[in-house]
């Protein structure tokens, strides 16, 4: 879920500490510090695609260990993948986000799907301060690694 900063400023991960859009400018642009609608494009132009895990949720303050786990509502899933059957990845931003989904969808047939891939990255948010933005950009290239292999195997 978006945190307080993000919710009022209507943006994905709007707090200027969170290291996700230093993260995308970095691996997919020579420039850092785009406004927000250049950040929007240029993650479509890549064809990455932002959803959170959750419609909805209770919680105090934006970290994600506040949320009250008898108020998640997980985002329709299984109509996302039917919809788009061209998705390969799905990169979870964090440990909570790939925990939520994966407690949510269990039982999901597209769980058994063997060309769709999760993988966990480590959480761009602030309060994940056990890796610097550089350590985080790092692990984070495996989002182009997959995206340069699903383009040569759409090409075939």
């Amino acid at each position: 879920m978006p945190g307080n900063v993000s919710l009022q400023a209507t943006q994905y991960y709007a707090h200027p500490r969170n290291a996700f859009w230093f993260i995308i400018e970095s691996l997919f642009s020579d420039k850092i510090n785009l406004s927000y609608s250049e950040r929007q494009k240029l993650i479509v132009e890549h064809h990455v695609a932002v959803w959170d895990v959750l419609a909805s949720c209770d919680r105090n303050g934006s970290l994600d260990s506040s949320i009250k786990a008898s108020s998640i509502v997980a985002n329709d899933f299984v109509n996302f993948f039917n919809i788009n059957p061209t998705i390969k990845t799905v990169f979870f931003n964090g440990g909570t986000a790939e925990k939520v989904f994966m407690k949510a969808f269990k039982t999901a047939s597209f769980l058994d799907n063997d060309e769709l891939n999760f993988i966990r990255l480590p959480s761009t948010s602030p309060a994940h301060a056990a890796m610097t933005k550089q350590q985080k950009l790092q692990s984070w290239r495996v989002v182009v690694e997959h995206l340069a292999t699903a383009r040569k195997n759409f090409q075939k």
